[in-house]
Formats: C-alpha cells, sequence, structure tokens
C-alpha cells in the first residue's frame, strides 16, 4: 500500500509542476484562445460555453453541465479533455454504480497478505462524470469529498488526488425518467452550471457535414502541456482583485440570503468561487485585475444551481431563478473606481 501512496504523491508533484509560474498574462491570453480554438473544432456556435467551461478548470473548480440528451455535454467535456496535455478518466454513472466504482477498493493481495488499494477513476486530473444524477444519492456522495478535499478516504487511509483536479459533470434534466435531484451539498460544490442548448441552422448543417464519415474529436490533439496549465492556473490566482469588487460579490451573494423569492441563498462558498471565476474571466479578457463586468458575466452560471426558489401559493407567476439573479445585480450598486488602475495605485 506503501509504494500505492508514493505513486500518488509522485504524481501528484510531477503534474504540479510549475513552468515559469506564473506564466505573462499576454501568454496566458494566447494559450486560452488556442484551447478555445481546439474545443471549438468540435463544438461549434457554443463559444460562451466553451470558455465558461474552461474559466471552470483554470479556477480550479468543477463543472455540471445540464441539458438534454443529444446536444453535446459529453463532447464537450472529452474535447476539452483531449484539448489539455493531462491525466483523463470517464465514469459512465447508471442506478447500479456503487461508490467503491468511483474512488477504489482495498483488495487482499494473497501473495503479499495485505489489503492493496486499487484506485478507481476519480485518480486523473480530468474527471468526466456521464449522466450524474443516473446514479443513486450514495453514490453520488462519492464524490463530495474529492470535489471539496481534493482527496480519497478508504478504509480509514487517505489518499490524495493529483492537482490540479477537476469534474465536468453532465447530468439531465431532473424532469426526465430515470434521474435523481442531486442533493444542495453537492450542487453547492460545482462552481458552475451552463447548459448546451440546441444548435442553430447553420452549425447544426456543418455538424451534419464534418461527422458524415468521422468524427471531429479524433483530430484533437492538446495544445497545452500540464505543467502550462499549471502556470495559467497560477497566472489566474494572482489576477487583482479590489477591496471595492470584492464588497460589490459580497453585496450581490448577502442580497440572495434575504430576498423574500428566494428560500436558499448563496453560500459562503459560492462567494468565493465567483471571485475566482472572476479572476479567471479578467485574464481570458488579457487584463490582470477584476472589474464588476467580470463578476456579472459569469454571477448566473455560478449562483444559479445553488439557489432554491421559494414556494408561492395562490397561483401567481413564480420568476426563475436567472430572472431573480438578474434583479439582484441589477439592484446592486456597481462600486465606481473599482478598476485594476485605481486599486493597484491605492
Amino acid at each position: 500500500m506503501n509504494s500505492i501512496v508514493g505513486q500518488f504523491e509522485s504524481g501528484h508533484e510531477a503534474v504540479s509542476a510549475r513552468e515559469d509560474a506564473p506564466m505573462p498574462i499576454e501568454e496566458f491570453y494566447k494559450a486560452s484562445r488556442a484551447i478555445v480554438d481546439s474545443v471549438e473544432l468540435v463544438i461549434d456556435g457554443k463559444r460562451e460555453a466553451v470558455e465558461m467551461a474552461l474559466t471552470v478548470i483554470l479556477a480550479e473548480g468543477h463543472l455540471l453541465i445540464e441539458d438534454v440528451p443529444g446536444v453535446g455535454k459529453t463532447m464537450l467535456a472529452r474535447a476539452l479533455a483531449k484539448s489539455l496535455d493531462c491525466s483523463v478518466s470517464r465514469i459512465q454513472f447508471t442506478p447500479d454504480l456503487l461508490p467503491s466504482d468511483i474512488t477504489g477498493v482495498s483488495i487482499y493481495n494473497q501473495a503479499e497478505r495485505e489489503f492493496e488499494f486499487k484506485p478507481g477513476p476519480v485518480f486523473a486530473n480530468l474527471v468526466i462524470g456521464d449522466e450524474i444524477n443516473r446514479a443513486s444519492p450514495k453514490t453520488q456522495s462519492a464524490l463530495l469529498e474529492c470535489m471539496e478535499e481534493k482527496q480519497v478516504t478508504v478504509d480509514g487511509t487517505t489518499y490524495i488526488l493529483a492537482t490540479p483536479f477537476t469534474v465536468v459533470a453532465t447530468q439531465n434534466p431532473i424532469e426526465m425518467e430515470g434521474t435523481y435531484a442531486l442533493p444542495e451539498a453537492q450542487r453547492d460544490r460545482f462552481m458552475a452550471r451552463i447548459s448546451m442548448g440546441y444548435p442553430d441552422s447553420t452549425a447544426e448543417i456543418a455538424m451534419l457535414r464534418s461527422r458524415e464519415t468521422s468524427s471531429p474529436l479524433e483530430d484533437v490533439v492538446p495544445v497545452i502541456s500540464s505543467q502550462k496549465l499549471a502556470a495559467m492556473i497560477d497566472t489566474a490566482r494572482n489576477v487583482f482583485v479590489s477591496q471595492a469588487v470584492e464588497q460589490y460579490v459580497v453585496r450581490i451573494a448577502q442580497a440572495t440570503r434575504t430576498d423574500s423569492e428566494l428560500r436558499l441563498g448563496a453560500s459562503p462558498r459560492a462567494t468565493l468561487q465567483l471571485v475566482r471565476a472572476a479572476k479567471v474571466r479578467a485574464a481570458l479578457d488579457g487584463r490582470e485585475f477584476v472589474l464588476p463586468d467580470d463578476v456579472n458575466a459569469i454571477v448566473g452560471p455560478v449562483l444559479a444551481h445553488r439557489l432554491i426558489a421559494a414556494n408561492r401559493s395562490g397561483g401567481v407567476a413564480r420568476a426563475s431563478v436567472a430572472e431573480i439573479i438578474s434583479r439582484i445585480v441589477a439592484h446592486t450598486p456597481v462600486p465606481l473606481g473599482a478598476g485594476g488602475s485605481l486599486g493597484h495605485s491605492g
């Protein structure tokens, strides 16, 4: 078992090795464009979804892609995985999947006369969880420790996961047959939730032509090494956030907790992840400082899946969570002088 732990730790160090960290913002911008362009070879006409997915990975979060079957949820996750030179695993969630099928299991080795840990698919840099809400809540909960603490505990022994570590999970709408709604605790661990939506007619015609004889996924090759990916993550961490922008984020989060149309508001984890995602958003635009516009651009995907609308009686039409978020943001005063130049000079 010690050899296995050593293997995980050595892999952790290898993937975590930094190359010119943090990466200059100009190089970050070029590298991010290369990743987006690579994914768009497979996912055409969904640039906003692709950029949000990349934002989550660079912010060291986890992504939930929710939509009806057949719109490219898994294809987006696989295209991202192939564009990054890092370890990737895929889990197909089914009703009979067990927690040990995800985290791994201890098996008795008769030759060595001791239990040996066989790691599960969660031991990878990028874990694709396909149709996560097809599995039972017990199996879904196997990811809670992995996603929050980036470790796995089996039979009293803790194993550290690789760095960076991101879960990209897909799920079908909960109204569909054979699905289990994710508990609030697990939804809160996903940094953002996005929807693919149906392609427009031009993109759908292009898809028919490009996939008539082969899959464009076969042509996708890694454009970023694991070391450069780690350097990009370092760059995003170092993006400057002024006190005014921090206060702006906190006001939005607090407003969700007191809004009469919401039964469950944003958690402190949501506030933290909103700032982290805004940092990446600024870096993707080639800036080393966060603006309120960066927060506004990602507030919906970061908060919507965490909030629960209050039940209303009397047949009154209820506003959607997205509409409530838009109203809260519109009524939250935008700080003056929240740009990077003012923050840096202060």
